[in-house]
């Protein structure tokens, strides 16, 4: 499984890499634009990522707009979001508009800081990314 991480707080992204590091290759992005970059170049090099969780409150590209943006570039390329990249928002922001947007914007799955790794990997195996 290879997984970006999109969080730009130090600590929530060692937790998230110490949980998802024994599943498969991590890269790490701090805001949203490192995160859309990293998704681009994976996707022009043949090896796309299984699995992004994506942070929504972050510098210069919140992760809603990410989301979007990553659902956009699958779309034109003719591949549906249930075929896509599997997109876990990881994040502080628990409020209904939040949540809303973000399975509007078709994310997979919502999980609200702290996270659990059991809810974290129980997603992941419901997505087939690992057994």
């Amino acid at each position: 499984m290879k997984t970006l991480i999109v969080e730009d707080d130090f600590t929530c992204r060692l937790l998230l890499q110490k949980i998802l590091a024994p599943y498969g290759e991590c890269h790490i992005a701090v805001n949203g634009r490192e995160a859309l970059d990293a998704f681009r170049t994976a996707w022009e090099e043949k090896r796309a990522y299984d699995l992004i969780c994506l942070d929504i409150t972050m510098p210069e590209m919140d992760g809603q707009s990410v989301l979007r943006e990553i659902r956009g570039m699958e779309k034109s390329q003719g591949i549906r979001s249930s075929r896509g990249v599997k997109v876990i928002m990881t994040t502080a922001m628990e409020d209904a508009r939040n949540v809303v947007d973000a399975f509007k914007s078709l994310c997979d799955a919502y999980l609200v800081k702290p996270i659990r790794r059991a809810d974290l990997i129980g997603y992941i195996r419901t997505f087939g990314l690992i057994p």
